[in-house]
């Protein structure tokens, strides 16, 4: 895999411009389908030279209501996603750790808050900002060693046909 050494990172508007540029039509504030996201990675490739890259900024639509919008413009969130070779290997973002904007957010999201009630009252006591991220370890090994299938990186592989050692 090729990296740079500076951290690439493609906010969610320029991405959206590359994707179009090459001749697709992504909704703006739809997730991009896996054939977007590979064909990000075949242009970040082309442009920037490297396998890993990070998409940022990320619509606050597709992305669940704990996530902290972005400051300047609450359509937009403080999330991203991690890719190599244009498939997703991490997903994160910043928490929301404000009880009111939870309650905002919430009712944006027609989420009923009553059974939230204990996480939203456990952020009235004081929270810092914090995030949080999700990594598939056997992807990126998979990914980064360009092998053949991802069971090939796990140690106990699972699927329809075998569901023990």
């Amino acid at each position: 895999a090729q990296i740079t050494d500076e951290p690439c990172i493609i906010h969610w508007d320029d991405g959206l411009e590359m994707l179009r540029e090459a001749g697709l039509e992504p909704g703006q504030f739809d997730d991009l389908s896996g054939a977007h996201e590979l064909k990000l990675g075949e242009l970040v490739k082309e442009k920037f030279g490297t396998d890993f890259f990070m998409l940022d900024r990320y619509p606050a639509s597709v992305r669940p209501f704990y996530t902290m919008p972005c400051e300047d413009d609450n359509r937009y969130s403080n999330s991203y996603d991690m890719f190599i070779r244009g498939q997703e290997i991490c997903s994160g973002a910043q928490r929301c750790h404000d009880p009111k904007l939870l309650r905002q957010i919430l009712a944006e999201k027609e989420i009923d808050p009553e059974p939230l009630g204990p996480y939203i009252e456990a952020f009235s006591h004081g929270v810092m900002p914090h995030g949080g991220a999700g990594i598939g370890l056997e992807r990126v090994v998979f990914l980064y060693l360009g092998l053949d299938n991802v069971r090939k990186a796990s140690l106990f592989p699972r699927d329809p046909n075998r569901c023990s050692p």
